[in-house]
């Protein structure tokens, strides 16, 4: 088995050798490993990968070649048991079903009834419309079916309704060394560069040199210039997780085309909406947070801000304190929002999301009214569109 995990990590381009690979093995027989799913995948991590910037194609080979060992990773302190989620049946609703389901009757109501179903219920509940369980239509659980719930021990959205995830979910960073299906990204971008020359004067202008020389009556007149550097300062956020999962294919190409045109990027994650913190790496998202704030006084208004998200989530998580699907928020994220784009005067938000089903979701219509209307389509189309608004 570790022999076709060593193999794999190989053919997904972690550089790994037999050394490491022994290294694992004398480990294990060490009783290293344990039973336990989460310390072996740290343990292999450690012995196999060198480098941080491997661990996620290191996820990626662990997820691939583990497939239905428990999950590696911890959930919440406080747990529901087992057994009130186990998967038995995935109920799929028809539309006039979902049509006769009502939500709770909003944000406050939702969260009070939560609190409530903790304490009253004893036992493991499937297929009803009130407890917490699975395949049914209340509010709380998985595999079911609410137009606004708490989704609980579910391994993905299905319908992607729910307003909070009761689950510590693991991101991945976006890989900017993708190879591109095409370079029409790269040139799209390209328009942004601005070009001056800045620095010590190292490099030969020859048109000079050649002009100078020529004044002079023949006599050599070296002249020097400083080396034109793209002068252009990105601040690239990315949303990551849930709903962008379908589209990190398409998000990787336009990171990495960024990463390659433009020497001043600097580049942070988000969940659906920007709140008061941001951070670099989602392995460590919930331990490194970067406040927005920081980050806001840090890089000065002559940055270009670029947001990159599908904008697709409950408007609560915009307009509520708390609305956050995964923490509680102090502040709603609509604030956060308008203190950003008062800073950085030039800004765009990029959605993948097909722009012909923008109005069927609410939450990017909230959004594209802040921004002014400056959303734009992940086409090339679009790219010229927020080339445009940033210049």
């Amino acid at each position: 088995m570790l022999v076709k995990f060593f193999f794999l990590l190989r053919k997904t381009g972690v550089p790994v050798s037999i050394t490491e690979l022994l290294t694992l093995l004398e480990a294990l027989k060490a009783g290293l490993g344990d039973l336990s799913a989460e310390r072996f995948y740290y343990l292999a991590r450690t012995c196999l990968v060198k480098d941080e910037k491997f661990y996620d194609r290191y996820d990626r080979a662990f997820a691939e070649h583990f497939k239905g060992v428990e999950d590696a990773f911890s959930m919440l302190e406080r747990r529901l048991p087992a057994d009130w989620l186990e998967k038995l049946t995935v109920r799929d609703f028809t539309d006039e079903e979902k049509a006769e389901i009502e939500a709770m009757g909003g944000w406050d109501k939702l969260m009070e009834t939560l609190k409530k179903r903790l304490e009253e219920q004893k036992e493991r509940h499937q297929g009803g419309s009130k407890w917490i369980g699975t395949a049914g239509t209340s509010p709380y659980g998985a595999y079911g079916y609410n137009p606004e719930g708490v989704r609980i021990g579910q391994d993905g959205g299905r319908n992607r309704s729910a307003v909070k995830v009761w689950d510590k979910r693991e991101f991945a960073n976006l890989d900017d060394k993708v190879e591109l299906g095409t370079r029409n990204i790269k040139i799209a971008l390209r328009r942004l560069r601005r070009f001056a020359r800045r620095g010590v004067p190292d490099e030969l202008a020859l048109a000079d040199t050649i002009d100078a020389t020529a004044r002079s009556g023949g006599w050599l007149d070296i002249k020097m210039q400083a080396e034109r550097k793209n002068v252009i300062k990105i601040l690239l956020l990315l949303d990551i997780g849930g709903s962008m999962d379908d589209h990190v294919k398409t998000c990787e190409e336009l990171f990495s085309a960024a990463r390659s045109e433009f020497k001043h990027l600097e580049h942070y994650y988000f969940h659906n909406f920007v709140y008061e913190a941001l951070w670099k790496d989602n392995r460590r998202r919930f331990n490194e947070h970067i406040g927005t704030t920081e980050i806001i006084r840090t890089y000065g208004p002559d940055y270009k801000l670029i947001f990159v998200g599908d904008a697709t989530m409950s408007p609560y998580e915009i307009t509520h304190a708390g609305g956050s699907v995964e923490h509680w928020n102090p502040e709603p994220g609509s604030v956060w929002l308008e203190r950003l784009v008062k800073q950085y005067p030039k800004f765009a938000w990029i959605n993948p999301q097909p722009q012909s089903r923008w109005r069927q979701t609410a939450s990017i219509e909230m959004t594209r009214e802040m921004l002014e209307g400056r959303m734009y389509p992940l086409t090339l189309a679009g790219l010229d569109d927020v080339i445009d608004a940033l210049t």
